[in-house]
């Protein structure tokens, strides 16, 4: 597989491929994602009055709870109203433009993600059968069950509308512009790394964690290059996530979805050095499948 099927992608962002004007993009990009997110309150203490403003953010003020976690996943997805805004009054293009067509993008997510459930299957049945490190319950089989639905698809729209931003229109419009694949595949990952570091959560291991990041992004971008629309990334990002966010999470921000924790704190260099390396061979793993998937 080649990166020809990119160019029909890339197309569409051509006639408006301004440096510039993608520079202004991700800026009113950000701004309507905030000014989004502001909105959410405005129309709760709206609805709900003092009382109902001050029960929902404290329901969603701590994102190590099903509430908080939740609420961070839409917030996270209200980033494809963005992309559609910016793209449609700066470059003049549908937000479809962004995805790739429509029917494609399906069967390539479905095609990814059926291949990585495979994938967690065979290894969650190889020896050896104990994980690199403990794990301890935390919802409720019957809460989890019950809160499944919600959180597929606050997962969906979460990985969804990073892989639009990402992989989508930053990836397209560079492409547009610059020639070489080094860049436009390889700037959004650095800046997709640069998202992900976080000294508060990760001390001594921020810049490791980013570094992972920035590897899944190549992946990511390998997979939208190779077949010309974002399914086969969302697929890939959504199974990945969902192992990390809904059944193994680590404790803190974004675990009160999870069924499990690891017995680890983010905190604890060490251990989470020893548990890096298991993730990125995971992770090669997945894209190797994935480019497997994509050949049927």
């Amino acid at each position: 597989m080649s990166y020809a099927p990119h160019e029909s992608l890339a197309d569409p962002a051509r006639k408006s491929a301004e440096l510039w004007r993608l520079g202004l993009g991700l800026f009113a990009g950000v701004l309507i994602w905030m000014g989004l997110t502001s909105a959410v309150f405005a129309v709760v203490g709206f609805v709900g009055g003092d009382a109902g403003a001050v029960a929902f953010r404290d329901a969603v003020i701590d994102p190590s709870t099903p509430g908080g976690t939740l609420y961070q996943l839409f917030m996270i997805g209200m980033m494809l109203i963005s992309v559609a805004v910016v793209a449609d009054q700066l470059h003049g293009r549908s937000f479809w433009s962004v995805t790739g067509p429509l029917r494609a993008a399906a069967r390539d997510f479905l095609r990814v993600l059926g291949a990585m459930a495979l994938l967690y299957l065979v290894i969650g049945l190889l020896p050896p059968w104990e994980m690199a490190a403990p794990v301890e319950p935390n919802l409720t089989p019957q809460a989890w069950l019950g809160l499944l639905p919600l959180s597929l698809l606050a997962l969906f729209l979460q990985v969804s509308a990073e892989e639009v931003v990402f992989r989508g229109y930053l990836q397209q419009q560079l492409a547009a512009r610059l020639r070489s694949p080094v860049l436009w595949l390889g700037l959004p990952s650095v800046l997709f790394a640069l998202g992900h570091y976080a000294p508060s959560d990760f001390p001594g291991n921020a810049a490791l964690i980013a570094l992972w990041a920035g590897c899944f992004g190549l992946a990511a971008a390998d997979l939208t290059a190779r077949t010309g629309n974002l399914g086969a990334a969302v697929g890939l990002h959504f199974a990945s996530n969902f192992s990390a966010v809904l059944v193994t999470a680590l404790p803190g921000p974004l675990s009160g979805l999870a069924l499990y924790t690891l017995g680890i704190e983010p905190a604890d260099t060490d251990a989470i050095r020893a548990v890096l390396p298991v993730d990125l061979l995971l992770l090669f793993c997945g894209w190797l499948t994935a480019r497997i998937a994509l050949r049927r």
